[in-house]
């Protein structure tokens, strides 16, 4: 394996970006963006992580559809003029795109023409480390657009010029706290999540008063003493714990409840950190009002692989047995696609199966969903212990989407990686990695017998069936949309290709190669009549550090993607 090359591979020191003002060409007749906007937005717009609140990465838009979509060409790109991996879905108001790309940087954009409008570059602390150098995109709010910094701070801009409104520390970045998450807008709140816990933090969420920046509430995720829950924690475990919560949630307005995926405890190896350790690898019910916890579940007690839950589960009401439930669907990294009921304070497990394969878990119980672990692939203390999936999961952070149209959830899977290391007790030291092994002992190896890795799968989440399954010979590492057209855009894969599916039956009906790999999430959105599919394209962090630990003699294959950011836009031909 390549050791420390590719786990630190690719992390950047960013110095000297220095703030640019705000173009003259000040952006006309901006659409405020409200809470009515956001509960119910228009189709022809993407103006959240997943463009609803329920995260189902859904557009209802069908100009672009299986019968055509081989007419897709390219009709605009932008260059991001930076290098790393480029995460966040282009977001869409009214003919305005927004872009949130490494180093810290919003790229306000002509969505039709993909003329620049406006560019804000933060200015980065010269001593700052990231760990994973990206931005996973910006939220609205009124009049204004948020970033969440790898500095750890939450900055406000004007939406049409791009000069910043305020700047709100939240954390310190000198003890590894960052951020890379897009924010959460929920009624005049903007809602985060912070980064850090191979660093030994103590993982929150937070909200911010939209207009002045001021901290409303903060909930940790590691109960502290006298809360419910602190009790799955031994000694002063819970302070250095992690549970960090560093990906967007989805919100029931109905419920008035937001749903956030917690991650994995630290250090790795669970016997550093015995007990349950809630609420890691959860999920969590929040008041958005207050931040109080009304619910919880998790998905896998004492984490011992790295398998973060912060994707947040989607919102999906499924006809079962007759019954509607009012669901939480969540393709975990722990191999195990989750499907759970919410109600007002209580989460309960409806099923749970392996979607990929996995040599952790023994049983799934039938009424409570806790999982019975193999304790021979447990990592502990001073032996190495092999597991698969990988440290990467069977899906890390790229996010499924759901059709209503075809009833199916599209999961990108990968299959076959397995992994291992060896736990050892090292002193924590703030600022400093602390994984609880060593960076170079970490490994990725490939199950014997496999042919291929990467799989898009698509499931019926009401009755745990696959509907189908398109291979890849390698990773698959990127978000998918779903569209009203039925279709199902993905990229992910180290070709460098942006791909279309028929959603019914997974036939592939076009692709695009573009200058770099992506693991960003693509978009649909309207202008002027005419649908338009975006994505970013900029290959790294994981996907890129993936793809260094499997390149050596026996697979053949090349850690040459090349990096760089680019924006590509596509419509139908005419």
């Amino acid at each position: 394996m390549q050791g420390e090359k590719w786990l630190l591979g690719g992390l950047v020191l960013a110095a000297g970006l220095l703030p640019v003002p705000a173009s003259a060409d000040e952006i006309a007749n901006y659409t405020p963006v409200t809470a009515q906007r956001l509960a119910n937005p228009e189709p022809g717009n993407w103006m959240l992580y997943r463009r609803t609140y329920d995260g189902q990465g859904y557009s209802p838009l069908d100009q672009i559809n299986a019968s055509n979509v081989k007419e897709l060409v390219p009709v605009w790109t932008f260059s991001t003029g930076v290098t790393e991996g480029h995460e966040a879905p282009p977001i869409v108001n009214n003919g305005v795109m927004f872009v949130a790309t490494p180093q810290n940087q919003v790229i306000a954009l002509d969505a039709k023409t993909g003329e620049q409008m406006w560019l804000y570059k933060r200015k980065m602390p010269e001593d700052l480390f990231q760990l994973h150098p990206t931005s996973r995109g910006v939220a609205l709010w009124q009049d204004k657009v948020y970033l969440a910094t790898t500095d750890d701070h939450l900055v406000a801009l004007d939406a049409k010029t791009g000069k910043v409104a305020w700047d709100q520390k939240v954390e310190d970045y000198k003890r590894g706290e960052y951020m890379t998450l897009m924010p959460l807008a929920v009624d005049g709140k903007i809602l985060i999540g912070g980064s850090g816990g191979e660093f030994g933090v103590r993982g929150y969420v937070a909200a911010y008063d939209a207009d002045s920046g001021k901290e409303l509430w903060r909930t940790y995720t590691i109960p502290g003493p006298g809360e419910p829950g602190h009790d799955t924690w031994q000694g002063d475990d819970w302070k250095t714990g992690g549970g960090t919560a560093w990906m967007t949630g989805t919100y029931d307005p109905g419920l008035n409840l937001v749903y956030w995926g917690v991650g994995n405890a630290a250090p790795w190896p669970g016997g550093l950190h015995p007990g349950d350790n809630l609420y890691t690898s959860s999920v969590l019910a929040l008041d958005p009002g207050t931040g109080k916890i009304k619910a919880h579940f998790q998905y896998h007690q004492n984490d011992s692989w790295d398998w973060d839950e912060v994707d947040a589960p989607m919102l999906i009401d499924l006809q079962r047995n007759g019954q509607t439930i009012k669901s939480l669907v969540h393709p975990g990294r722990d191999a195990i696609f989750w499907v759970l009921e919410r109600s007002p304070d209580k989460i309960n497990f409806v099923a749970g199966w392996p979607f990929v394969y996995t040599n952790v878990w023994k049983a799934v119980d039938p009424e409570t969903g806790r999982l019975t672990v193999d304790p021979d692939h447990k990592p502990g203390l001073g032996k190495r212990t092999e597991f698969c999936p990988s440290l990467w999961g069977g899906k890390d952070w790229p996010s499924a989407s759901y059709s209503p149209k075809t009833h199916l959830v599209y999961v990108p899977a990968q299959n076959g990686f397995c992994g291992g290391f060896a736990g050892i007790k090292e002193p924590l030291v703030p600022g400093q990695l602390w994984l609880g092994t060593k960076p170079e002992d970490i490994g990725l190896t490939i199950q014997p017998g496999t042919d291929h890795h990467g799989e898009l799968q698509a499931w019926d989440p009401a009755t745990g069936k696959k509907v189908w399954q398109h291979n890849f010979p390698w990773q698959l590492f990127a978000s998918t949309l779903a569209t009203g057209g039925n279709l199902v855009f993905v990229g992910g894969t180290n070709d460098r290709m942006f791909r279309a599916f028929d959603a019914e039956t997974g036939n592939m009906l076009w692709e695009q190669k573009t200058n770099s790999g992506i693991t960003g999430a693509p978009v649909a959105y309207e202008v002027d009549g005419t649908e338009y599919i975006a994505v970013q394209s900029g290959w790294g962090v994981d996907a890129q550090r993936i793809q260094d630990a499997l390149t050596n003699d026996k697979t053949g294959l090349s850690d040459n993607v090349p990096q760089g950011g680019v924006v590509w836009v596509f419509a139908v031909k005419k």
